[in-house]
Protein backbone atom coordinates (compact mmCIF):
# COMPACT_ATOMS: atom_id res chain seq x y z
CA UNK A 1 0.00 0.00 0.00
CA UNK A 2 1.40 3.45 -1.06
CA UNK A 3 -0.04 6.71 -0.10
CA UNK A 4 -1.12 9.10 -2.62
CA UNK A 5 0.33 11.32 -0.43
CA UNK A 6 3.90 9.68 -0.40
CA UNK A 7 6.45 10.88 -2.68
CA UNK A 8 8.16 7.22 -3.78
CA UNK A 9 10.49 7.94 -6.52
CA UNK A 10 12.09 3.95 -6.51
CA UNK A 11 10.33 1.04 -8.51
CA UNK A 12 12.74 -1.48 -6.56
CA UNK A 13 9.58 -2.30 -4.27
CA UNK A 14 9.24 -5.84 -2.32
CA UNK A 15 6.06 -7.39 -1.70
CA UNK A 16 3.72 -5.94 0.98
CA UNK A 17 5.09 -2.45 1.40
CA UNK A 18 3.33 -0.11 3.28
CA UNK A 19 4.43 3.43 2.63
CA UNK A 20 2.37 5.79 4.45
CA UNK A 21 1.09 9.80 4.14
CA UNK A 22 4.00 12.62 4.28
CA UNK A 23 6.69 10.04 3.38
CA UNK A 24 9.75 10.79 1.02
CA UNK A 25 11.51 7.61 -0.57
CA UNK A 26 13.83 8.70 -3.09
CA UNK A 27 15.33 7.02 -6.15
CA UNK A 28 17.66 3.99 -5.94
CA UNK A 29 15.71 3.37 -2.63
CA UNK A 30 15.63 -0.58 -2.09
CA UNK A 31 12.68 -1.57 -0.41
CA UNK A 32 12.38 -5.23 0.69
CA UNK A 33 9.10 -7.46 1.53
CA UNK A 34 6.65 -6.71 3.71
CA UNK A 35 8.63 -3.26 4.54
CA UNK A 36 6.53 -0.13 6.63
CA UNK A 37 7.63 3.42 6.19
CA UNK A 38 5.60 5.41 8.72
CA UNK A 39 3.81 9.22 7.99
CA UNK A 40 6.84 11.36 7.10
CA UNK A 41 9.79 9.32 7.26
CA UNK A 42 12.64 10.68 4.68
CA UNK A 43 14.56 8.35 2.97
CA UNK A 44 17.74 8.96 0.86
CA UNK A 45 18.99 7.24 -2.43
CA UNK A 46 21.46 4.13 -1.97
CA UNK A 47 19.77 3.37 1.73
CA UNK A 48 18.46 -0.45 1.05
CA UNK A 49 15.83 -1.47 3.69
CA UNK A 50 15.33 -6.04 4.61
CA UNK A 51 12.64 -7.65 5.08
CA UNK A 52 10.43 -7.02 7.07
CA UNK A 53 12.40 -3.54 8.51
CA UNK A 54 9.98 -1.11 9.91
CA UNK A 55 10.68 2.65 10.36
CA UNK A 56 8.40 5.06 12.47
CA UNK A 57 7.31 8.75 12.08
CA UNK A 58 9.77 11.53 11.74
CA UNK A 59 12.73 9.06 11.25
CA UNK A 60 15.97 10.15 8.53
CA UNK A 61 17.71 7.80 7.10
CA UNK A 62 20.73 8.56 4.92
CA UNK A 63 21.82 12.13 5.92
CA UNK A 64 24.59 13.28 4.46
CA UNK A 65 27.32 14.44 6.83
CA UNK A 66 28.51 17.93 6.80
CA UNK A 67 30.84 20.08 8.68
CA UNK A 68 30.22 23.64 7.57
CA UNK A 69 33.71 23.98 8.02
CA UNK A 70 33.95 24.08 11.51
CA UNK A 71 34.84 20.56 11.92
CA UNK A 72 38.65 19.32 12.38
CA UNK A 73 38.19 16.10 11.05
CA UNK A 74 38.08 15.19 7.54
CA UNK A 75 34.68 13.45 6.36
CA UNK A 76 35.05 10.40 4.85
CA UNK A 77 31.86 8.26 3.64
CA UNK A 78 30.24 6.47 1.24
CA UNK A 79 26.56 6.98 0.02
CA UNK A 80 24.79 4.24 1.42
CA UNK A 81 22.94 2.41 4.26
CA UNK A 82 21.96 -0.98 4.73
CA UNK A 83 19.17 -1.99 7.44
CA UNK A 84 19.17 -5.71 7.61
CA UNK A 85 15.75 -7.79 7.75
CA UNK A 86 13.58 -7.34 10.99
CA UNK A 87 14.77 -4.40 11.85
CA UNK A 88 13.12 -1.31 13.81
CA UNK A 89 14.03 2.56 13.57
CA UNK A 90 12.01 4.32 15.93
CA UNK A 91 10.38 8.24 15.28
CA UNK A 92 12.69 11.13 14.97
CA UNK A 93 16.27 8.70 14.47
CA UNK A 94 18.57 9.35 12.08
CA UNK A 95 21.36 6.97 10.62
CA UNK A 96 24.25 8.92 8.49
CA UNK A 97 25.15 7.56 5.58
CA UNK A 98 28.00 4.84 5.18
CA UNK A 99 26.04 2.86 8.43
CA UNK A 100 25.49 -0.81 8.33
CA UNK A 101 22.92 -2.28 10.87
CA UNK A 102 22.39 -6.15 11.09
CA UNK A 103 19.11 -8.30 11.72
CA UNK A 104 16.63 -8.24 14.35
CA UNK A 105 18.22 -4.84 15.51
CA UNK A 106 16.24 -2.01 16.89
CA UNK A 107 17.19 1.56 16.89
CA UNK A 108 15.41 3.71 19.52
CA UNK A 109 13.44 6.91 19.20
CA UNK A 110 15.77 9.62 18.66
CA UNK A 111 19.12 8.13 18.50
CA UNK A 112 21.75 9.63 16.48
CA UNK A 113 24.06 6.82 14.28
CA UNK A 114 26.73 8.43 12.71
CA UNK A 115 28.65 7.70 9.45
CA UNK A 116 31.07 4.75 9.02
CA UNK A 117 29.26 2.45 12.21
CA UNK A 118 28.44 -1.02 11.81
CA UNK A 119 26.02 -2.17 14.25
CA UNK A 120 25.33 -6.19 14.48
CA UNK A 121 22.15 -8.38 14.92
CA UNK A 122 19.36 -8.58 17.71
CA UNK A 123 21.26 -5.84 19.25
CA UNK A 124 19.52 -2.42 21.05
CA UNK A 125 20.42 1.25 20.31
CA UNK A 126 17.96 3.03 23.10
CA UNK A 127 16.39 6.28 22.96
CA UNK A 128 18.33 9.66 22.46
CA UNK A 129 21.49 7.33 22.37
CA UNK A 130 24.15 9.49 19.89
CA UNK A 131 26.81 6.91 18.03
CA UNK A 132 29.44 8.76 16.70
CA UNK A 133 31.58 7.95 13.71
CA UNK A 134 33.23 5.11 12.93
CA UNK A 135 31.95 3.11 16.03
CA UNK A 136 31.81 -1.26 15.94
CA UNK A 137 29.14 -2.73 17.62
CA UNK A 138 28.42 -6.76 18.28
CA UNK A 139 25.50 -8.75 18.07
CA UNK A 140 23.09 -9.03 20.63
CA UNK A 141 24.60 -5.72 22.78
CA UNK A 142 22.40 -3.47 24.83
CA UNK A 143 23.01 0.02 25.16
CA UNK A 144 20.77 2.04 27.26
CA UNK A 145 18.83 5.42 26.49
CA UNK A 146 20.75 8.32 26.40
CA UNK A 147 24.32 7.05 26.11
CA UNK A 148 27.28 8.75 23.94
CA UNK A 149 29.50 6.53 22.53
CA UNK A 150 32.29 8.51 21.13
CA UNK A 151 33.87 8.35 17.92
CA UNK A 152 36.50 5.41 16.66
CA UNK A 153 35.16 3.04 19.29
CA UNK A 154 34.96 -0.73 19.56
CA UNK A 155 32.05 -2.52 21.44
CA UNK A 156 32.14 -6.87 21.11
CA UNK A 157 29.44 -8.74 21.36
CA UNK A 158 26.45 -9.44 24.50
CA UNK A 159 27.35 -6.31 26.13
CA UNK A 160 25.26 -4.19 28.24
CA UNK A 161 25.77 -0.60 28.58
CA UNK A 162 23.28 0.96 30.92
CA UNK A 163 21.64 4.53 30.79
CA UNK A 164 23.29 7.84 30.80
CA UNK A 165 27.50 6.23 30.21
CA UNK A 166 29.62 8.73 28.78
CA UNK A 167 32.34 7.38 26.54
CA UNK A 168 35.67 9.96 25.13
CA UNK A 169 37.91 9.71 22.65
CA UNK A 170 40.53 12.89 23.09
CA UNK A 171 42.49 13.36 26.48
CA UNK A 172 43.41 16.90 24.68
CA UNK A 173 39.75 17.91 24.80
CA UNK A 174 40.12 19.35 21.14
CA UNK A 175 43.59 21.57 22.28
CA UNK A 176 45.54 19.94 19.25
CA UNK A 177 43.06 19.35 16.84
CA UNK A 178 41.78 16.31 15.05
CA UNK A 179 45.18 14.21 15.20
CA UNK A 180 44.66 10.92 12.81
CA UNK A 181 45.45 7.76 14.96
CA UNK A 182 45.44 9.72 18.21
CA UNK A 183 41.61 9.86 18.84
CA UNK A 184 41.20 6.60 19.85
CA UNK A 185 37.73 5.55 22.03
CA UNK A 186 37.11 2.73 24.57
CA UNK A 187 37.26 -0.64 23.30
CA UNK A 188 34.23 -2.39 24.88
CA UNK A 189 35.50 -6.41 25.42
CA UNK A 190 32.51 -9.54 24.73
CA UNK A 191 29.84 -9.74 27.69
CA UNK A 192 31.07 -6.50 29.27
CA UNK A 193 28.53 -4.82 31.61
CA UNK A 194 28.71 -1.67 32.61
CA UNK A 195 26.56 -0.12 35.11
CA UNK A 196 24.40 3.51 34.68
CA UNK A 197 26.09 6.84 34.36
CA UNK A 198 29.91 5.17 33.91
CA UNK A 199 32.47 7.18 32.18
CA UNK A 200 35.41 5.57 30.15
CA UNK A 201 38.30 7.59 29.09
CA UNK A 202 40.41 7.28 25.68
CA UNK A 203 41.72 4.45 24.85
CA UNK A 204 41.60 2.47 27.51
CA UNK A 205 40.06 -1.40 27.13
CA UNK A 206 37.39 -3.09 28.86
CA UNK A 207 38.14 -6.53 29.63
CA UNK A 208 35.99 -9.78 28.57
CA UNK A 209 33.08 -10.31 31.16
CA UNK A 210 34.48 -7.27 33.18
CA UNK A 211 31.58 -5.33 35.56
CA UNK A 212 32.16 -1.63 35.68
CA UNK A 213 30.18 -0.50 38.41
CA UNK A 214 27.79 2.74 37.94
CA UNK A 215 28.97 6.05 38.33
CA UNK A 216 32.44 4.45 38.07
CA UNK A 217 35.45 6.87 36.11
CA UNK A 218 37.56 4.10 34.32
CA UNK A 219 40.93 5.80 33.26
CA UNK A 220 43.24 2.78 32.66
CA UNK A 221 42.57 -0.97 31.18
CA UNK A 222 39.93 -3.12 33.41
CA UNK A 223 41.54 -7.05 33.36
CA UNK A 224 38.84 -9.78 32.03
CA UNK A 225 36.55 -11.13 34.61
CA UNK A 226 36.91 -8.20 37.24
CA UNK A 227 34.58 -5.60 39.14
CA UNK A 228 35.63 -2.11 38.96
CA UNK A 229 34.33 0.95 40.85
CA UNK A 230 35.01 4.38 42.15
CA UNK A 231 36.45 7.69 40.83
CA UNK A 232 38.79 6.59 39.21
CA UNK A 233 37.18 2.83 38.90
CA UNK A 234 39.46 0.87 40.87
CA UNK A 235 40.00 -3.18 41.23
CA UNK A 236 37.18 -4.58 44.08
CA UNK A 237 37.01 -8.32 43.25
CA UNK A 238 36.70 -10.98 40.67
CA UNK A 239 33.35 -11.51 38.59
CA UNK A 240 32.42 -15.06 39.88
CA UNK A 241 30.23 -17.48 38.47
CA UNK A 242 27.36 -17.54 41.12
CA UNK A 243 27.21 -13.38 40.57
CA UNK A 244 26.28 -13.85 37.28
CA UNK A 245 23.97 -16.71 37.70
CA UNK A 246 22.32 -14.92 40.88
CA UNK A 247 22.19 -11.07 39.96
CA UNK A 248 20.56 -9.87 43.19
CA UNK A 249 23.34 -11.44 45.18
CA UNK A 250 25.67 -9.25 42.40
CA UNK A 251 23.70 -5.78 43.62
CA UNK A 252 23.86 -6.64 47.35
CA UNK A 253 27.46 -7.66 46.73
CA UNK A 254 28.43 -4.09 44.96
CA UNK A 255 26.35 -2.36 47.74
CA UNK A 256 28.43 -3.66 50.20
CA UNK A 257 31.98 -2.88 48.29
CA UNK A 258 30.43 0.47 47.85
CA UNK A 259 30.30 1.00 51.62
CA UNK A 260 33.48 0.09 51.64
CA UNK A 261 35.39 2.52 49.70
Amino acid sequence: MISKLAVVETDDIGTGVAVHEFAIVRAGVRLGNDVIIHPHVVVEAGVTLGDGVEVFPGAYIGKTPKGSGSLARTLRFEPYVNISANSSIGPGAVIYYDVQIGSHTLIGDGASVREQCRIGSHSIVGRHVTINYEVAIGDRTKIMDHSWLAGNMSIGNDVFISGGVLTTNDNTMGRDGYQEGKMIGPTICDGVQVGVGAMLLPGVTIGAKAIVGAGAVVTKDVSPGTVVMGLPARFVRQVEEWMRSKPWELEASLLRSTEEL
